[in-house]
């Protein structure tokens, strides 16, 4: 099996500095699983990654009607989390993505998805080596800690069902109620026992040629 060594040091963190100008960001997590089987027989390790950000809400507390000051500056956000995903996904391609998060008890679920839009995703996009499919997306509002269950598909292909998937990712203690967690996710494949039929990679490769 290989082994995932990646210092962070080793990244590239351009992006991650432009962040931290546009948002007060308290700190950066990240979770890598290498999932072998699930019950039958140990094949090739499916390798999924979450990487998250948290920010200071600057609308925690308050109801306002416009969210550009989360959603302008939102496209430095995609290009870090995506190019820490990458980073941690080792050598490996990049199959399928999604994207969330968690606004504090102070904040709404639509300060999250200002965070999540199109300018974010579009540089998640660039950083994950191109994607063609929608990006699966989920986000809440709950106290710190809470797990956010990030949905995973095919990043070409929304119908391809053996990339249906998902990762568990939280941060012990985020977000407070004035914060936002802001997070993607990257696998490497499919499920590792993918059998349920339905459109497949080798379709999608076959209407490409």
């Amino acid at each position: 099996m290989q082994k995932l060594r990646v210092p962070l040091q080793e990244m590239k963190m351009h992006y991650s500095s432009q962040v931290e100008r546009d948002y007060d960001v308290r700190g950066w997590y990240s979770s890598v699983q290498e999932c072998r089987h699930d019950g039958g027989a140990p094949g090739e390790t499916l390798v999924k990654v979450a990487t998250g950000v948290v920010i200071r809400n600057p609308y925690a507390g308050k109801f306002v009607a416009e969210l550009s000051d989360l959603t302008d500056p939102s496209a430095a956000i995609g290009h870090a989390l995506g190019e820490r995903a990458v980073a941690l996904l080792g050598n490996r391609p990049v199959e399928s993505y999604g994207k969330g998060g968690i606004a504090g008890t102070a904040g709404e679920q639509e300060h999250v998805v200002a965070c999540i839009t199109t300018v974010f995703g579009d540089p998640l996009r660039q950083q994950v080596g191109g994607g063609k499919a929608w990006i699966s997306s989920v986000s809440k509002v709950a106290v710190a800690g809470t797990a956010i269950d990030i949905p995973l598909a095919h990043k070409d292909e929304l119908y391809i069902r053996s990339h249906y998937d998902a990762i568990t990712f939280s941060v012990p203690d985020g977000p407070r109620p004035d914060e936002l967690l802001i997070c993607v996710a990257v696998a490497s494949g499919a499920r590792v026992h993918q059998r349920v039929g339905g459109k497949t990679v080798a379709d999608l490769k076959a209407t490409a040629v």
